[in-house]
Order: structure tokens, then C-alpha cells, then sequence
């Protein structure tokens, strides 16, 4: 079946489609069909094999560079030395294998719920199969909670109502016709038809299935999320960067090294053995590791606020995030209907200034309006329930939060006839019996039951309505509000009148403005967000007027300019063919309406062409391509659709637009978390490189060998690293504009910084390497030996130096942590270890030493300090 046919008449489509309404299929031309045009299901991306996933892990620079160190190890007989870059190596990639594993799922629940049961038409018999089984031609029969199976066209509606937020992004349920409608209907606008995976509320319907599987909205709508190309994490990028320094940095100075030493006359294989250990000592094995064991903490950390990451690398990107692109339905709002004003002849009455009946007992129009309300509404207030009716439920809540006591109202008018809601005439009445006589209840669309009305209630009783060109008016500015309008009207009788005079005569009592209102808490996390630099902007389905008016109540616009520019989705259906005058207008927008799912996923990746790190939340099935596409996806995990939960990489359990807020600030400490142990490790790693360069080219004993150096950067380095990760963090650090994208980990200032704290840590091993060969004149081993402690504590000591220039040396940050004491204490620990077990004094040549020994190696480490703290007072470092 083509597309467009929503533009032909039911009988049309009937025979195109070689159908009978009133037969359905026969089973065997269903199976022919199922030939033709495969399975209802939703085809799905194949996933790669874990064993694939685990040697993806291999193509980075840093395992290339321990691979080249761990071979010629090999070759030159160090097995040791070998074996235990074999393991870091591993340990590096097992950790990335299982962070990539976990997040392989992406569109499995798009799959799922094409897989529903439907009540279909086969050879005159209604039976109920496995929507899977369905195909074009099929009659399908629909009632109240129904999962729609495929996408069809209505042929009978008989009150047919559907809620189409998940697919479209609009809060109201959509009143379902037959009639055909104009070839350029947009999506949304399509009246006639029903969409997979969308939500009968009231009514019945028979309707003809037009595509089924990948041809559906939804079955597109997974294409583009699978096609969703998802943005390598910006701490990714960065820490690719800096491994690709450190790897440029290590290959010249262990070439100039070893080029150095074979001048010099050295032998080459040693210079070659001296080169391995100058790589093994550049690259810090541990941050991997360590930068892991800080963002699961930030994970747990956030669990425990109901905030779940599925991706670690999510918790820093959080912190970049510069721009938050939201769903409105659901995300910003409460995703249900709520009364927002009453209007009756010359009075309004605003649904957040009335406090109480017992103050509104001579409100005549008011106390009439929520009577009616009351009685023509068949919702029992079951707001968990697929069948009720938003609006209904929203009357009887607005009449329960006045004092009203709907049930006993209902008993005292006990209903003895009506006329159901019709989605043709827009309008529905209902009769009551009381101890005075009989009641009429009317309500519908405006245009609908003004009509019917010839009196008008008014504060001073009943009078003839004169004017109702009024009324359109009145409801057309209501409507330009954002607001959904409700009419009511009834009638008092003697005798019981036939359901032909219902609509008879009517007396008008007023309108009902609805609203899905924001939440409470999301006003102020926009304040928040603004104060932090980060802009929000809205991006739904709905009606412009009604995402203005959310816009406007949550304090999303910075200006009146900016409330003034709200985007429609047909004004930029080709972002390749955006003018660069409109560029700007886009950015500097606040509000997009009427946007179809792809349209969401371009302004996305628009919004990332011009240099900002995204953030978008969402709920529905439709946001599931931008959900994937952002740098940072953020699902709503209690009305969240399943197949927005699978594809985003943050889910709020508690549903709340604020917890983004908390997962930001975790997400911005952590970085800076993240850059003081990089600096940690760098500083110490240089120290060591540089202090084995110079003692190779000054021909002085080695004060670290192969298997010390792995020692330190995977033992000794990682807890002090680790603990400078669980820092609390900055508390300001929300008043504070999101970091430069392109800024790096590492800057020019702290790598200045680093070089002067690996250049203080040098001194300290270079001094007392030269010490004890020339003044102690002790053999090689002890001289190794008291330069690996000096590494150790000096190493432990440069902790010390992270916290700013401007800050207390002795209260910080760092100091105040009780993380780095521990580590401290563990680390010193470890070293004693090491001493003690036999195997492993053995692998790092670790020899007895004497009082006066250790007595200088306290000195010299303390002297690393110091000379660190000097230059630090005196400006040459951060």
C-alpha cells in the first residue's frame, strides 16, 4: 500500500488493498501476504559478537606501545619484565570490554512491542493473534486499551479516542475520525488513522492495516535510531589526545636515548633494554584504571539519588554538557490534564486563586460548572488506568481539591439517560434524577454546544444569550494561550425528556481552560541551569501555543525576544538548506513545536555541528533517535517508554527534570577530579622517565628498573590517583559556565605544573642516586634501591601539591580528604609488603638497607616537597 492513505476514502483503501470489511482475509491469502510483505516486526540492528567487542579493545595506541615493549622484552629474554606488561595490557582492555558490552542493546524494545496480540478480521471469524502475524488488508477490531498493532486506516469510529504522546509528542488524547483527509496532513494532524505501538483511551474502532513492521512510524523511527550515529564520549576524545602526546613524547625521548647511548659508545642491546624501560615509565598504566574506579563511584554515588548511568563515560560527559535539548510532554510537564481557569459571562476564575467551596458557596457559575463537570463524566478518577479520560479525570480532580465530594454528588443525581460522547459532533450529554425533578448535563467543543444553548447563566441568575460571537472569540484567545477548551451547558426539567430533546434549549454556563502543567521543581533547575551556562530548550510535538505557554510558566525564555521566537517544524524540515542568517535564529531558540522525530534527531546533531556537547531528555518512542545521537541521552525511567530507556545512557527513576541538575555537578567535580590525578600520575610518571634518561646518560647506576616501574604506576600510583578521584569536589562549581569542548584535559597551565612537580620529584631521586654512589659509594642494588623509596615517598608526598596556589597548604581539598590518608597509609603498607613476602623482594631486586639510609631517603623526599611548594608560592605553577 502506498503512502497517503489517510487522502482516500475508507472504501478506497479497501479496494486497493483487495480487502472486506466485513470478511477480512482468508488465512490462506494472509499467509501469501506474509510472503510478500514478511512479519510484523520491527527489524533490529545485528549486534556484534562480544569476542569481536574484546578485540575492538586492542586498536589503541597505548596497547600498540606496551605490545612493541612487551615483545622486545620477549626477545631479549626479560620474561618478567614481559609477562607483566602482558598484564597490564589485559587489565587495560578486560576494562573497556566490559564497559562497551554493557551497553550493546540499543533498540530491542522497539521489537518488542510490535510483538502484542490483536483482535483480527479472518474469514468473517474475529480471532486473536500475534500481531506479528498481521498484514496489509487485515480488519483489525480496537477498543479501549488496546495496543495499536500496526499502523492502519480507520474505517468505523465510533467515539475512538487514541493517545499518541509516545509516537508524536502531544498530551492530548486525539479524537479519532474516517473521513479522508488532505494529501499534506502532517503526521500529527492525521485524524484518520492509528499508529503502531500507540494507546487506545476511549472508544471502539474497526480499522484496515496499511504497513506493518519496518514500513510503521515506529519501524522508521528505529531506522533513524539505529542509523543514530552516536558521538565518541568527550572524555574519550581527550584521553585519546593525551595518550597520543605521551606516546609522540616516549618514541623521542626513547630514541634519542638510546641513540645518545650508542654514541657514547654503550652497548646497543642495553641501550634497547633501556629504552623499554623508558616506555613502560612514560606511559601511566594506571590511569585507565584508576579514571574507571572514579566515574563508577560518581555512578554509585548517583544511584543512590535515583539517577542511573549505563555508561561510565556518561557521568563526565554530564559535566560538559553546554546544551539540554527536552521532551515537553512528560519530561517538563506532569503528563496529564489539569483545570487551569473557569470561564463563565464576565468572570474568570483561575483553577491557582481558588482556596476552598466553602469561600465560593454564592459562586453560582463556578458551584454549577463543577456540578456538571461531576455528573456528565464517566471517569471514576482512575488516573493509573489506560481507559480513563484525561480531561474527566482533570475535572474530577479540580472538584476534589475544591472540597467537593464527587461520589455523594453523583448519589444524589443518579443518571438514568445519556448520550455517549460522539467524536463526529464533538459533544456528549447525560440525564439525572434528583429530589426536584431532572437535571440535563451537557459538554463538548464550543462550536459543538453553543448552538444548543438560547440562555446564559450569570451571577445575577439566568439571562438570554445575546452575544455568542463572544464566546468564539473568548475561546480562541483561550486557545492561543495553550489551553485545551472545554464547554458546559444543562438544563433543569419537570418530566423525563426524550434523549431526541437533550440538546434542546440549553443554558450555557461557560468554559473550562485545560493545561498538562509543568512540574513544580523544573523552574527552578532552569534557574540553576542558566546560572551554570547551560541552555535549555524545548523541542515537542505539541501545538506551539501550548509549549509557549510551558515555556513561559517554567522560565525558559531569557527575553521577550526570545518568547517571541518559537520554531515550527515545517519551518526547517532541510537543515542542510538552513540559510546562515537562520543559523543564529535556531540557536538562539528556546522553543521548536510540531517536530517529528527526525526533525529532533537533525536539531541535534545540528546543535553538535556548531560546538556544543548535548544533552537531550525524552520519554517517547519518538525521541529515541536524538536520545542516541546526543552526546548525553537521558530517559524518564517511570513514564519512560522502554525503547527510550534502551537507547539513553542516564535514566531518572524518580521521573524528575531536577535530578539532571545533581547528575551535572557529579558529572563537572568529576572532571576536575579527573584532572588533578592526571596530573598526579603524569608528574610521576615524567619523574621517572626523565630521572632513568638522565642517570643512563650520566652513566650512573638505574635508580628504577622494568618491574619497578609497573610496580609504582600500578600500585603505588593508582590508590593516591584513586583517592584524589572520591573527592566531594567544588561546591561553587555550578557557578561556573560549562567547560570549552575543545578544551583538553590537559592545558597549558597544568602541564607546566606537571613538569615542575616531576621535575622537584627528579631532583629528589637524582640527588640521592648521586649521594650514595659517590658519597656512600654503595653498590649498585642499594643505590637502586634508596632511589626507589625516594621515587615512592616523594611520589606519595606530590599529593600534596594539587590543591591551587591560592589555597591553605595545610586546609584543602586534598588535605581534608580522608581518601588520600588512606591511600597514603595503603601505599606505605604495600611497599612494606613487598619487602617482606620473599617472591617479591625478589622480582624487584629489593635489598636490606640500614637506618642511615632510610634517614636520607626521608630527606631527599621531603626536599621534593619543598622545592614543588617554592616555585608554587612563588607563581610558576597553578
Amino acid at each position: 500500500m502506498e503512502p497517503g492513505a489517510h487522502a482516500i476514502s475508507p472504501n478506497e483503501v479497501i479496494s486497493r488493498l483487495e480487502s472486506n470489511e466485513k470478511c477480512g482475509l482468508t488465512d490462506e491469502e494472509a499467509r501469501n501476504r506474509i510472503l510478500i510483505y514478511g512479519k510484523n516486526l520491527i527489524s533490529r540492528k545485528k549486534n556484534r559478537h562480544p569476542f569481536v567487542i574484546f578485540l575492538d579493545q586492542f586498536k589503541d595506541p597505548i596497547i600498540y606501545l606496551l605490545g612493541g615493549a612487551m615483545l622486545l622484552a620477549f626477545s631479549f629474554g626479560e620474561w618478567l619484565e614481559g609477562v607483566a606488561v602482558l598484564v597490564v595490557i589485559f587489565i587495560t582492555t578486560f576494562i573497556g570490554f566490559l564497559m562497551e558490552y554493557q551497553a550493546l542493546r540499543s533498540v530491542e524494545t522497539l521489537q518488542k512491542m510490535a510483538q502484542t496480540r490483536a483482535n483480527v478480521l479472518r474469514s468473517k471469524d474475529l480471532k486473536t493473534i500475534q500481531a506479528s502475524y498481521l498484514v496489509p488488508g487485515d480488519v483489525v477490531h480496537l477498543a479501549a486499551g488496546d495496543v495499536v498493532p500496526a499502523d492502519c486506516r480507520i474505517l468505523v469510529s465510533t467515539n475512538l479516542a487514541v493517545k499518541e504522546a509516545i509516537l508524536t509528542g502531544e498530551s492530548d488524547q486525539v479524537e479519532k475520525i474516517s473521513d479522508k483527509l488532505p494529501e499534506n496532513t502532517l503526521l500529527a494532524d492525521q485524524k484518520n488513522m492509528v499508529f503502531n505501538g500507540t494507546i487506545v483511551s476511549r472508544g471502539r474502532g474497526v480499522v484496515i492495516v496499511v504497513v506493518t513492521g519496518d514500513q510503521t512510524c515506529i519501524g522508521q523511527i528505529s531506522n533513524l535510531t539505529q542509523e543514530a550515529e552516536k558521538e565518541r564520549a568527550p572524555l574519550e576524545n581527550k584521553l585519546a589526545k593525551l595518550s597520543h602526546n605521551l606516546i609522540l613524547l616516549t618514541l623521542f625521548l626513547s630514541i634519542l636515548i638510546a641513540f645518545a647511548g650508542y654514541l657514547q659508545g654503550k652497548d646497543l642491546i642495553l641501550m634497547i633494554k633501556t629504552a623499554i624501560a623508558l616506555a613502560v615509565a612514560a606511559i601511566p598504566e594506571g590511569l585507565p584504571i584508576v579514571a574507571t574506579i572514579a566515574l563508577a563511584r560518581g555512578m554509585v554515588r548517583l544511584s543512590r539519588k535515583q539517577v542511573i548511568i549505563k555508561k561510565l563515560e556518561a557521568v563526565q560527559t554530564l559535566g560538559e554538557t553546554g546544551l539540554i535539548c527536552t521532551d515537553k510532554t512528560g519530561t517538563l510537564t506532569e503528563n496529564k490534564m489539569v483545570v487551569q481557569k473557569i470561564i463563565g459571562e464576565d468572570q474568570v476564575w483561575d483553577s491557582k486563586k481558588i482556596s476552598g467551596i466553602l469561600s465560593l458557596k454564592d459562586e453560582c457559575i463556578l458551584n454549577r460548572a463543577l456540578q456538571i463537570s461531576i455528573l456528565c463524566n464517566d471517569s471514576e478518577f482512575k488516573e493509573s488506568s489506560q481507559k480513563a479520560d484525561a480531561i474527566e479525570n482533570a475535572l474530577l480532580e479540580f472538584s476534589e481539591n475544591l472540597g467537593y465530594n464527587w461520589q455523594q454528588e453523583r448519589m444524589e443525581h443518579k443518571r438514568v439517560g445519556e448520550i455517549p460522547f460522539d467524536a463526529d459532533i464533538k459533544r456528549m450529554a447525560t440525564l439525572h434524577e434528583d429530589s426536584r425533578g431532572y437535571l440535563i448535563a451537557a459538554k463538548g467543543a464550543l462550536e459543538s454546544l453553543l448552538t444548543s444553548c438560547n440562555k446564559v447563566l450569570t451571577k445575577n441568575g439566568i439571562s438570554t444569550l445575546e452575544n455568542k460571537d463572544k464566546w468564539y472569540s473568548i475561546a480562541d484567545r483561550t486557545a492561543s494561550e495553550g489551553l485545551r477548551v472545554l464547554a458546559l451547558a444543562f438544563k433543569e426539567a419537570n418530566s423525563i425528556p426524550i434523549p431526541e430533546n437533550y440538546f434542546n434549549d440549553l443554558i450555557f454556563i461557560g468554559l473550562v481552560g485545560f493545561l498538562d502543567p509543568p512540574r513544580k521543581d523544573v523552574k527552578e533547575a532552569i534557574q540553576i541551569y542558566r546560572q551554570a551556562g547551560i541552555k535549555v530548550v524545548m523541542i515537542t510535538g505539541d501545538h506551539p501555543e501550548t509549549a509557549k505557554k510551558i515555556g513561559e510558566e517554567i522560565g525558559l525564555f531569557e527575553s521577550e525576544k526570545a518568547a517571541s521566537t518559537v520554531i515550527l517544524g515545517k519551518e526547517i524540515t532541510d537543515f542542510s538548506k538552513i540559510r546562515p542568517e537562520d543559523q543564529q535564529k535556531i540557536l538562539d531558540a528556546r522553543v521548536f513545536a510540531r517536530m517529528v522525530p527526525k526533525q529532533k534527531l537533525d536539531l541535534v546533531e545540528f546543535y553538535q555541528k556548531h560546538g556544543n556537547i548535548v544533552g537531550m531528555l525524552g520519554d517517547g518512542v519518538n525521541d529515541a533517535p536524538a536520545l542516541k545521537k546526543a552526546d548525553i541521552g537521558i530517559a524518564m525511567g517511570i513514564r519512560g517508554s522502554e525503547a527510550a530507556k534502551e537507547v539513553a545512557d542516564v535514566i531518572l527513576m524518580d521521573d524528575k527534570f531536577t535530578s539532571t541538575e545533581l547528575a551535572i555537578r557529579q558529572g563537572r567535580n568529576i572532571f576536575e577530579n579527573i584532572r588533578k590525578f592526571v596530573v598526579f600520575l603524569l608528574s610521576c610518571n615524567l619523574a621517572e622517565i626523565t630521572a632513568v634518561a638522565i642517570a643512563s646518560i650520566a652513566h650512573l647506576p638505574l635508580p628504577l628498573l622494568p618491574l619497578q616501574i609497573l610496580f609504582l604506576n600500578l600500585v603505588t600510583d593508582i590508590f593516591p590517583a584513586l583517592a584524589l578521584g572520591m573527592g566531594k569536589g567544588d561546591k561553587s562549581v555550578m557557578n561556573l559556565p560549562p567547560r570549552d569542548p575543545e578544551e583538553p584535559i590537559m592545558t597549558r597551565e597544568l602541564w607546566r605544573s606537571t613538569i615542575i612537580y616531576s621535575l622537584s620529584v627528579t631532583t629528589g631521586v637524582l640527588g640521592i642516586t648521586l649521594y650514595s654512589y659517590y658519597v656512600g659509594t654503595y653498590s649498585e642494588d642499594e643505590v637502586n634501591n634508596m632511589a626507589f623509596y625516594t621515587l615512592v615517598l616523594g611520589q606519595l608526598l606530590n599529593i600534596f601539591n594539587l590543591p591551587k596556589r591560592n589555597e591553605s597548604f595545610f586546609s584543602n581539598e586534598v588535605t581534608k580528604n580522608g581518601w588520600v590518608w588512606g591511600a597514603i597509609f595503603l601505599s606505605i603498607l604495600i611497599v612494606i609488603g613487598a619487602y617482606v613476602i620473599p617472591i617479591l623482594r625478589k622480582v624487584l631486586h629489593l635489598v636490606p638497607l640500614v637506618p642511615e639510609q632510610f634517614l636520607f631517603i626521608g630527606l631527599f623526599s621531603v626536599s621534593t616537597l619543598l622545592i614543588s611548594q617554592i616555585v608554587k608560592r612563588l607563581g610558576g605553577t597553578v
